[in-house]
């Protein structure tokens, strides 16, 4: 017993040691959720992060001391504290977090359904003959799965949506999928949060492009923009609205008045020479194309006939 003790002071120690010195030699972790992980994958993540990470696992009491250990010389690991609950993992790396988060997220395994758990995605059963006998038919009706039999055998008739991602994985689903011997699910560590030098995010962030990034940045410039210019107050993002419109303001009073100034200048004679008309016409030409189309296409009405009108021939 005392020898028993004495091997989990040792691998606390180890652990401990580990995780503070991980904590002051990196500066990002992923925090991953590690159910229904075994040792054996842990141990392949840990082998493909090699040369690229540490994987540092312990019990979330341990790791909390650890981290108000270290955050006296650095308070900015305080952040890590809200996300040490549950199943917990830390992936520490000084590399790019994009790169780690993939290679962690490629080492699943697949598993069969097991009762009580929520289901990570869609389950469907496919069409088609089973290996069980005909005995079995009422387990099916049971669950409203239309089957027939055929050569002695059962068939499932259509496709059927067994379980929706996020439904509660039941006894019934779990015997029915070991007899078709579908194994749906797949598990694996799952990258939650990303911590970087003080910074927490959300591990979806990362799937972002730089595309998305610029789109979403000018969304808000056009929105700034848009509440600047409604309440008067000018920014750098609604100045080139509010010149725009000032301009366009001195151009129409330059043509009602007859002042000119250099641009409005350059306008009025492109207006004379017809460069605008020249530049409208073939978008006015090409919708008119459509409505002259359409106007042919139509038939013409035909002329009373004196039949109609109530007049016979000789009349």
């Amino acid at each position: 017993m005392v020898e028993e003790k004495s091997s989990r002071r040792i691998r606390k120690e180890k652990t401990r040691a580990k995780f503070a010195a991980c904590l002051n030699e990196y500066s990002n972790a992923l925090i991953c959720h590690i159910d229904n992980v075994g040792s054996s994958q842990m141990q392949a993540i840990r082998i493909s992060l090699r040369g690229k990470a540490v994987v540092c696992i312990g019990k979330n009491t341990l790791l909390r001391k650890v981290i108000r250990e270290e955050a006296e010389k650095n308070p900015k690991l305080l952040s890590l504290l809200p996300y040490v609950v549950g199943n917990v993992g830390f992936v520490f790396t000084n590399g790019d977090v994009r790169e780690i988060r993939k290679l962690v997220a490629e080492n699943k395994v697949p598993a069969a359904a097991k009762a009580g758990s929520i289901a990570t995605l869609d389950v469907t059963i496919p069409a088609g003959p089973t290996s069980l006998d005909p005995s079995q038919t009422a387990f099916f009706q049971t669950l409203n799965i239309a089957t027939k039999i055929a050569k002695g055998a059962i068939e499932i008739v259509n496709d059927v949506k067994f379980i929706k991602i996020g439904d509660k994985v039941t006894s019934s689903h779990v015997v029915l999928l070991g007899k078709l011997n579908i194994r749906p699910f797949f598990y694996g560590a799952e990258v939650q949060s990303v911590y970087e030098d003080g910074v927490m995010y959300d591990a979806s962030v990362l799937d972002l492009t730089p595309a998305d990034m610029m789109g979403k940045f000018f969304n808000g410039v056009r929105k700034l923009a848009a509440i600047s210019l409604a309440s008067g107050y000018p920014t750098l993002a609604s100045l080139p609205h509010t010149v725009a419109g000032a301009f366009k303001k001195l151009l129409a009073l330059s043509f009602a008045v007859d002042y000119e100034f250099d641009l409005a200048k350059q306008i009025k004679e492109k207006m004379a020479s017809g460069a605008f008309v020249s530049a409208a016409a073939p978008a006015a030409s090409a919708g008119a194309a459509p409505a002259a189309a359409a106007a042919a296409a139509e038939p013409e009405p035909e002329e009373e006939s004196e039949a109609e009108m109530g007049f016979g021939l000789f009349d």
